[in-house]
């Protein structure tokens, strides 16, 4: 697989705490170069970056992030409040309690209402796969197809684990037709990012494939600089 085509998959992302403008800035930069799909920030920064980015590059932000438990009327203004700043997508994180609760029905009700606010923007589902089961994984296929949502969505990056291969191919295996799969945490290499578009994913939550692409091209051009090679 063409490293365009990789790129053209990832939400080059930047969720940390701690976060600066600055950091934020050169994400952006850096996606524009590489030609990735989005940037996916933090909602305190959408304005500002999409100011910044103008029509150059797509901003996703997260919703109800990292835990999901926010009430459902948090979640509406929070993304109500992310579009009116410029957001381009939303990434937002179901109620995981009332997964184990076996709250399907409220689950699906969430996810409807964040998507009649979304419209026509794309709504990913984030299921953090990491502490489910298969048989609720699953369901959340289920739910989140049902709903309406445009994406089920592996991971936050900020539980115990990111997504894996199993999961992917799970997900593939019981998403209706319109839904699309994004893998999330732990792609930690380029062979990682193309198995993961190999078995169907169509979107990558990650900031290490272009800061590898990004090394790549500064090993060259320090190799170039110094003829012996060291």
């Amino acid at each position: 697989m063409d490293r365009k085509t990789m790129f053209q998959a990832v939400d080059h992302t930047l969720l940390a705490q701690g976060a600066t403008w600055e950091e934020i800035r050169q994400l952006c930069d850096d996606a524009v170069k590489y030609g990735t799909a989005s940037v996916c920030i933090p909602p305190s920064y959408v304005k500002r970056a999409k100011e910044y980015l103008g029509d150059r590059m797509a901003v996703c932000t997260v919703i109800g992030f990292p835990n999901g438990y926010n009430t459902t009327a948090t979640k509406v203004f929070e993304t109500e409040d992310a579009l009116e700043n410029g957001a381009d997508e939303i990434d937002m994180v179901i109620n995981i309690g009332d997964l184990k609760d076996k709250n399907y029905q409220k689950i699906l009700e969430e996810i409807r209402s964040l998507k009649a606010v979304c419209g026509d923007h794309i709504l990913k589902v984030i299921i953090e796969t990491c502490l489910l089961t298969d048989e609720e994984k699953v369901k959340m296929c289920e739910i989140v197809t049902e709903a309406g949502a445009d994406y089920i969505k592996t991971s936050t990056g900020f539980s115990k684990a990111g997504a894996t291969f199993a999961d992917i191919k799970l997900f593939s295996e019981h998403v209706g037709p319109g839904v699309k799969m994004k893998a999330a945490g732990s792609i930690s290499s380029f062979a990682d990012a193309e198995e993961f578009l190999r078995l169907g994913a169509s979107r990558l939550g990650t900031s290490r494939i272009v800061k590898l692409a990004k090394a790549e091209e500064e090993s060259h051009g320090q190799e170039k600089s110094d003829p012996s090679g060291y």
